[in-house]
């Protein structure tokens, strides 16, 4: 039975989503059933079994392992869970979202996530990229009722169904090269055949990048990522945007720093130009951006390219640059779409820039959150990632990410001129914050300040936990 504690955080998220699904079937109409904290339960038993595991060291079920790195991204889509869900609570009662629906969804989505980033196999992996693409897709077109967000789901979907065929197709061409799908096997193959690769190898290796260029929002792979952004509810768009890129960038790591790593010279010239491209494209097209979720979809974007040149990097500063971004970058984003979810009202969105015009006066505790949440941690976790670069020979991709950095401190700016700078005759209209939504929101920005100014014990962690897949 020892085999199954392996699977045991994932199923505890499953039966919470099992369990919403069930209070949602026997709601009466017009009864308010607290299906939220179900989710909070789950959780908690997800995060009390990964502690457990990480003391006892790595279990295995079959091709699901749940050693630290796999425990590691656990933890952090545990955090993005509980955020989004106390934050999800001023969308869902302002635009009158099915409750036990949308809980159900994201539960599902983040059992997918944990799956996805402790899987060793291409074929379980699939199935986790499914899972949750799934949940997200419906997430995105939740507010059925908006034609925006019937659109982003729309694109999202099809763009999705697109990339996840190329990934299938890199698993077919993986396995008829070395008849098995599990990444210790694929990668004893590749090691003896890595002196001469093959067309079909390199086919199979573009084709598997293709599919994650998509999930993380690589450039040119990123079209998506506006749309699905600005079309989402505030707090779906920060949830999809932390949790997708953090499963992603586990699987991303453990396919290519792994399995494929004999391969290394083939691919990672390819990886350093989409790296380029993507810091470039998400910070230049950024600039020029009113709306703020769009804004911020784009900052993903180039954000993908940051932890793209810590993988590359792959020396240890960058394996564990990669787990420690996605930490930071997680409690960040989420913080940043909270205080937009928090902002929206039923008669205005709040999504413009010009509409945190005077904010500072208003509700100067959001506008000082708005304003911690960028730059604090994403500084500290660049530099990790611009050192590693450096470390690696990767020079001139790491002065790529340092001017696209410098250029994207004007996506902030932007916003703080426009918050204490610049009053209104017509200030934003802030509904009353709900309690755990405010919540949320100082528990993000303390552990912003955390990362941002004691940062070595959790690297320290991250550094320990990759270690466990080489």
């Amino acid at each position: 039975m020892s085999s199954f504690n392996a699977i045991v955080p994932m199923s505890c998220v499953t039966a919470a989503a099992i369990a919403a699904m069930i209070a949602e079937a026997f709601r009466a109409p017009g009864e308010r059933m607290p299906i939220g904290p179900l989710g909070a339960i789950g959780l908690a038993g997800a995060a009390i079994s990964s502690v457990l595991l990480w003391k006892d060291g790595a279990s295995s079920f079959g091709v699901v392992v749940a050693d630290k790195f796999g425990l590691f991204v656990t933890f952090i889509l545990i955090i993005v869970g509980v955020l989004s869900l106390a934050i999800s609570e001023p969308t869902i009662d302002r635009e009158r979202l099915p409750r036990g629906e949308y809980y159900a969804l994201m539960l599902f989505a983040l059992a997918g996530m944990m799956l996805m980033a402790t899987a060793t196999d291409l074929l379980i992996i699939f199935l986790a990229l499914e899972v949750l693409s799934l949940a997200v897709y419906v997430l995105t077109g939740i507010r059925r009722d908006h034609a925006l967000a019937s659109e982003g789901a729309l694109k999202y979907f099809l763009l999705g169904a697109f990339s996840s065929a190329f990934f299938l197709y890199g698993i077919a061409f993986t396995y008829g090269l070395t008849g098995s799908t599990r990444l210790d096997r694929i990668g004893s193959l590749m090691a003896a055949q890595a002196m001469a690769p093959t067309p079909m190898q390199l086919l199979a290796v573009g084709l598997l990048l293709v599919g994650f260029a998509f999930k993380v929002s690589a450039v040119p792979f990123h079209m998506w990522t506006p749309d699905a952004y600005e079309a989402a509810p505030p707090a779906i768009t920060g949830f999809m945007s932390t949790g997708v890129k953090a499963a992603a960038f586990a699987a991303f790591v453990r396919v290519f720093l792994a399995a494929f790593e004999p391969l290394r010279p083939s691919w990672s010239p390819i990886l350093w130009i989409v790296a380029a491209a993507t810091m470039i494209v998400g910070t230049v097209v950024g600039v020029s951006q009113s709306s703020v979720k769009r804004m911020l979809a784009y900052s993903s974007i180039a954000h993908g390219g940051y932890l793209l040149l810590a993988l590359l990097a792959a020396n240890d500063v960058g394996k564990a640059a990669v787990l420690f971004y996605l930490l930071t970058y997680a409690v960040t984003n989420i913080g940043a779409f909270g205080v937009i979810s928090v902002l929206e009202n039923t008669d205005q969105p709040n999504d413009r820039v010009r509409d945190y015009a005077g904010l500072w006066y208003t509700h100067p505790a959001l506008a000082a959150l708005m304003t911690i949440f960028p730059p604090m941690a994403g500084f500290i976790a660049k530099w990790y990632v611009f050192s590693a670069a450096v470390k690696r020979g990767y020079t001139g991709l790491a002065i790529i990410g340092v001017l696209t950095s410098v250029v994207s401190v004007f996506f902030y700016l932007r916003i703080i001129v426009m918050m204490y700078m610049t009053t209104t005759d017509t200030p934003a209209r802030v509904p009353p914050i709900p309690r755990m939504a405010g919540l949320a929101l100082i528990v993000s920005a303390i552990l912003v300040f955390y990362l941002g100014i004691l940062p070595t014990r959790v690297l320290d962690w991250a550094a320990a936990s990759i270690a466990t897949i080489f």
